[in-house]
């Protein structure tokens, strides 16, 4: 069974023993719980006999809570919150039995990485001096003297359909483990403090980059202009290597005709 009427899952429905499975004559309180979004909510199910049917059809309303006293086994079915808005709850699956054992198991999906301990509970008897064995898909994964099977950082794969068996008292109906798939481990981590080291770093090269940039290009028009000193010496000449030459020099005067 499922449900029938499409619409926006805005809200959850919490149940009164917190449990999917009970046992005949129970009774049982079923309250629509939304995320602020205050709207009138009304209990529905689907059972084997009726669908999308309201509690005041089968059950007692107040507000937004359903009451049933002696629950039946023909109360098994799906059951769900819904507004007149067009939004829904999530659906839990009841499972009423009129035998002596049940499986005390989430209601609602669990996360990945948390622990979920299973009860396997009897009647007229406290599980916890019983021994029961549990069974994963009709394949039994454990046993446990106090009538409690715990999953300890339960995986994806621990999905699946569960049930419990008391020697002596029986056993119980399928009860579905669904599990969501955790989120990555970073993503729980704030983003401030990772980002800022990485814009301090990122910061810090691109100084670096311009003020080298920034050097290397006032060196490069440094460089174009080019400076040197220039010492003009005049040789002046020694004296004596002057008179030198004067004392070489003869002059002599020649007289025309003269034989």
């Amino acid at each position: 069974m499922e449900i029938t009427t499409l619409c926006t899952i805005v809200a959850s429905l919490r149940l009164v023993p917190n449990r999917s499975q009970f046992f005949t004559f129970e009774s049982v309180t079923l309250s629509c719980v939304d995320s602020g979004h205050f709207s009138e909510w009304r209990v529905k199910r689907n059972t084997s006999k009726h669908n999308n049917r309201e509690c005041m059809n089968w059950g007692t309303r107040n507000e937004s809570r359903c009451f049933i006293n002696d629950i039946h086994t023909l109360d098994t079915g799906v059951y769900w919150c819904e507004s007149g808005a067009g939004e829904c709850s999530d659906a839990v699956n009841i499972t009423v039995t009129g035998g002596s054992v049940i499986l005390k198991s989430p209601v609602h999906p669990v996360q990945e990485g948390e622990s979920v301990t299973l009860h396997c509970i009897t009647k007229t008897t406290s599980s916890s001096n019983l021994t029961a064995e549990f069974y994963k898909d009709g394949v039994l994964v454990g046993s446990s003297p106090t009538g409690n099977m715990t999953i300890h950082s339960v995986l994806k794969s621990d999905e699946g359909l569960y049930k419990c068996h008391i020697s002596g008292a029986g056993q119980s109906g399928d009860s579905w483990l669904s599990v969501r798939a955790g989120r990555p481990e970073s993503s729980h981590l704030p983003l401030a403090p990772i980002l800022l080291p990485v814009v301090v770093v990122c910061l810090l090269l691109a100084s670096v980059i311009l003020l080298w940039l920034w050097r290397n290009r006032k060196g490069k028009n440094d460089s174009e202009v080019l400076y040197t000193d220039v010492n003009i010496t005049q040789e002046v000449q020694p004296q004596e290597d002057r008179e030198t030459d004067l004392s070489s020099t003869f002059y002599s005067t020649i007289k025309p005709g003269a034989t």
